[in-house]
């Protein structure tokens, strides 16, 4: 397999933040100081430079059905951008708590005696979630959590299951599943610690959190299936499953733990190691490959293979610590992101 730089571009701060649109031709990266640029993927030529949030920038997120991109702040604002014009198109403004955490659900609302969908964005900004239309209308706002809303994972849409659109928020002491349609908690899942991360399994069967307490927590909502595994060397903020949700790749060392998560689940399993030599610090799986991006501490960047018997097919010393890693949607591209502000684009063939 060929893996080379395709491009590279500079943000003003640290890259904070970076997402492809849905059709690929466009990347978006936001700068800690609050500045998003989206480039062209082809190219790397800057398309439009947004003004973004002026005290800061947190997060990004596309709208699965259009041009639209969903910008989250230190200010308390969500901003909504026309992606093509590179103009604002709304913006609201959800407390003084910073925007942290935007998540896109797809749902079907009944009309005219059948099924029209709808396109919600989903935003928790200290104790608070919002359920926004993308004209920055409040569709609904839910009741405050008992502590900050530290993630949240949007179940995938396409799945049918007990446990359907759905969308899931963590805070220190529980995981919530909120119905995405009727904004009504589905289940409660207890967890007696702080939650850093959270993700669904794209067959949705798995719901995952990484913990303050070294250790990665499961749920299976559809079986009432609880799994529990600890003893990592940090606490657990990286969290990636594989196309087919076969594999959870998890951070909180100096290895990448990969689980084998088919059947009854990784309890018990031993996890494949792929070793590196500081903290791994961002992972993340293709769309629908199976190649799984690593990045540590100390720059290291890798490209592995589960599945091979000898995993690890390359390797790229970065300048700087990687940030983020996000795959183009048909994989073809792997956007890095680095603590030093620079965007690098790789190309794999």
């Amino acid at each position: 397999m060929n893996f080379s730089k395709h491009w590279a571009a500079t943000l003003d701060d640290y890259a904070i933040d970076l997402a492809w649109s849905p059709d690929g031709t466009t990347l978006a990266a936001a700068a800690q100081s609050g500045g998003v640029m989206l480039y062209d993927a082809a190219s790397g030529a800057v398309r439009h430079a947004l003004t973004g949030h002026e005290n800061g920038a947190n997060c990004l997120a596309w709208s699965p059905d259009r041009a639209l991109l969903a910008t989250g702040g230190q200010d308390g604002f969500v901003r909504f951008w026309d992606a093509t014009a590179g103009k604002q198109t709304a913006e609201v403004k959800l407390g003084t708590a910073w925007v942290e955490h935007l998540a896109w659900q797809t749902i079907q609302r009944t009309e005219d005696g059948g099924q029209k969908p709808e396109v919600l964005l989903f935003a928790a900004a200290g104790k608070k979630l919002t359920a926004l239309r993308p004209d920055g209308s409040i569709a609904h706002q839910f009741p405050d959590a008992p502590k900050t809303i530290s993630a949240l994972a949007s179940a995938p849409s396409s799945v049918l299951r007990p446990l359907s659109s759905v969308i899931a928020a963590a805070c220190f002491g529980h995981v919530v599943a909120w119905d995405a349609t009727t904004f009504t908690a589905q289940k409660e899942f207890p967890y007696g610690n702080a939650i850093y991360a959270l993700t669904w399994s794209p067959d949705g069967r798995w719901l995952v959190a990484g913990c303050h307490d070294n250790a990665v927590h499961l749920w299976v909502p559809a079986e009432d299936l609880e799994l529990h595994m600890s003893g990592y060397e940090t606490r657990l903020k990286e969290l990636s499953f594989s196309h087919d949700s076969k594999w959870l790749a998890t951070g909180g060392g100096r290895d990448a733990c990969v689980w084998d998560c088919t059947d009854a689940g990784p309890e018990g399993r031993e996890p494949l190691l792929l070793p590196h030599n500081a903290r791994v610090c961002a992972l993340a799986f293709q769309h629908s490959h199976g190649l799984l991006a690593a990045g540590a501490t100390n720059g290291e960047f890798t490209l592995w293979s589960p599945s091979r018997k000898n995993p690890l097919i390359a390797e790229v010393k970065m300048p700087s610590t990687p940030t983020k890693f996000v795959w183009r949607p048909d994989d073809s591209l792997l956007a890095v992101g680095t603590e030093k502000g620079q965007v690098f684009v790789f190309k794999t063939a």
